[in-house]
């Protein structure tokens, strides 16, 4: 029997969550009430699966998503998420039927680019994405960072450090987080119901298990709030009956690097913390340096984090700003046919435009390459020398590089 790939309904909704668990290693039935609360949720016209004999063993879904460009501006973005296939059903070409008709529906919706979190780097490339921000974590030694113990915590300046609990976050983040979104390229839109899921008021899953994290939020002299730390600690302590806990920051927003300093230093100076874990942060945080030993934070992670995939050329380059005047032909290679062509880029620091054109081209790159370079992270030359990008005019690196680049790394700090 041939396999049924097509949007899912209601009814099939539930089987559909146990197929993503499947997939995922996470083997759990959802119970009515959940099924209930994801189905109103989704835009069930954008939730594919593929069936077999009426059994989903294959799944993938998408939703619009705001993501922060250079500048300061957003783009809506065709954001993938959901994407299984079950291990019985693998290299049938599943996934590549439900990404091309969900590409070409997005690129029909006029969304310029579709964005994912890669759980395997080699997947997604083939599709036309690129990496265009990566993650770090750190781990802190609190005894070697060098702080002086006798501080309590307490930010100078002014500023003041406050104790508050999920309900004050779900009042106080969303403004936090939309003051982030203006200030770093990567940053992705959080819904009402991501705040609701992440302080412990919305429905889960039986195996996503909560535990009451701490909230902490930092107030400057004048009273406004400019910084959010979420952390969780556990309860370990050595046979000397010496405290040995790790403190883990589930989120941080810091809207300047006051915030960012006293929010830290905050974290390092609890009484029983001895490790601190830092989460998924920016590869270029300034954690490390904040430490009068930056040697006490040791780098645990570094990796990829948020793709992106062209799906409108200059739609999506006309959307960020450029800190230099200059003028680039891009020859853009796309396999699936869905953003290619060449493409007269026309920069300043007012802004940008971007039209077809059949000049000489000065680079030539895939739309995988573009997408890493789009908002700011991947290095031209670095691109050339790999041999994923092509240098058609002398001097047009050096010129890319100034165009693309930016002075702190994109960075997007939610998983979806």
């Amino acid at each position: 029997m041939s396999l049924d790939v097509r949007t899912v309904t209601a009814p099939e909704f539930a089987d559909w969550m146990k197929a993503v668990g499947t997939g995922f290693l996470t083997p759990n039935t959802p119970g009515e009430e959940l099924v209930a609360d994801r189905v109103a949720q989704v835009d069930l016209s954008r939730v594919q699966g593929a069936f077999d004999a009426g059994r989903c063993v294959a799944t993938f879904r998408s939703f619009a998503q705001q993501l922060t460009v250079v500048g300061g501006g957003t783009v809506t973005a065709d954001a993938i998420s959901g994407v299984t296939v079950t291990p019985t059903h693998r290299r049938r070409g599943l996934l590549s039927r439900m990404m091309a008709t969900d590409l070409a529906a997005a690129k029909e919706r006029g969304e310029p680019l579709a964005s994912l979190i890669a759980a395997e780097y080699p997947i997604y490339g083939r599709y036309g994405f690129g990496p265009a921000t990566w993650t770090a974590e750190w781990e802190v030694s609190v005894h070697r960072a060098g702080l002086d113990p006798r501080r309590s915590g307490q930010p100078e300046g002014g500023g003041r450090i406050e104790l508050v609990d999920g309900a004050d976050v779900r009042k106080l983040g969303p403004e936090v987080h939309a003051r982030l979104a203006e200030l770093r390229p990567g940053v992705v839109s959080r819904d009402e119901r991501w705040w609701q899921q992440h302080t412990g008021s919305g429905l889960r899953p039986e195996h996503e298990k909560w535990t009451e994290p701490f909230y902490v939020v930092h107030r400057t002299a004048d009273g406004e709030v400019d910084g959010l730390m979420v952390y969780g600690a556990d309860d370990k302590w050595g046979d000397a009956k010496q405290p040995l806990n790790t403190a883990t920051v589930r989120d941080l927003i810091a809207l300047n690097p006051a915030a960012e300093r006293a929010l830290w230093h905050y974290l390092c100076s609890i009484d029983w913390i001895t490790t601190v874990r830092s989460g998924y942060r920016a590869p270029d945080d300034l954690l490390p340096l904040l430490l009068p030993d930056p040697r006490a934070a040791r780098m645990v992670t570094n990796a990829d984090w948020l793709w992106l995939r062209m799906l409108d050329v200059p739609r999506a380059l006309e959307a960020r700003t450029y800190g230099v005047e200059a003028s680039l032909v891009l020859d853009v290679r796309d396999d699936a046919g869905l953003a290619g062509g060449r493409f007269l880029l026309d920069v300043s620091d007012s802004g940008a435009r971007c039209t077809p054109t059949t000049r000489s081209a000065d680079l030539a790159l895939g739309v995988g390459e573009l997408a890493a370079l789009y908002l700011g992270d991947e290095s031209l030359r670095r691109l050339v020398d790999l041999g994923r990008a092509e240098e058609l005019r002398a001097g047009a690196v050096a010129t890319g590089d100034a165009v693309f680049r930016t002075g702190r790394r994109p960075w997007c700090p939610d998983v979806f």
